[in-house]
């Protein structure tokens, strides 16, 4: 876990989710939280877009890595299983059920994060362009 500069941290109460914009995998996993998060707490934007990027800068990540998921709450930033988990913890039962799995060490999670991370698009496949949010979930999207 790291913290992100003082200037850059999404708005007091936030939670943002950044993906890559392309891969039909984390495509999913937005249209998996959106009706999850029924208030609408959790906020997305694509690492490939300038909010995404500007974020992992802040974040002290490289900018334009686009191989995690990257969650941003209250000043901290998780990435790869952490982040994971740390969204379930923020949906609608039961999936807050699936944070007990933060007692696996953390290598053996992100190793198994990383090897799906490695395969998504061959196995989820991919988009040439970043998903274009519908009118419905807009508001959703930084």
């Amino acid at each position: 876990m790291r913290r992100l500069e003082k200037d850059k941290i999404p708005e007091a109460g936030q939670t943002v989710v950044l993906i890559d914009g392309v891969c039909h995998l984390c495509q999913g996993l937005v249209r998996f939280i959106i009706p999850r998060d029924p208030k609408g707490h959790i906020k997305f934007a694509p690492l490939q877009g300038e909010q995404g990027r500007a974020h992992q800068l802040a974040a002290g990540l490289e900018a334009g890595r686009l191989d995690t998921v990257i969650l941003l709450e209250n000043g901290r930033v998780y990435t790869e299983s952490s982040a994971v988990l740390h969204i379930a913890r923020k949906l609608r039962y039961p999936w807050p059920c699936a944070y007990a799995f933060i007692i696996v060490p953390r290598p053996l999670r992100d190793r198994l994060y990383r090897f799906v991370a490695r395969n998504r698009y061959r196995w989820f496949g991919r988009d040439e362009t970043c998903l274009i949010p519908s009118p419905e979930i807009r508001s959703r999207f930084l």
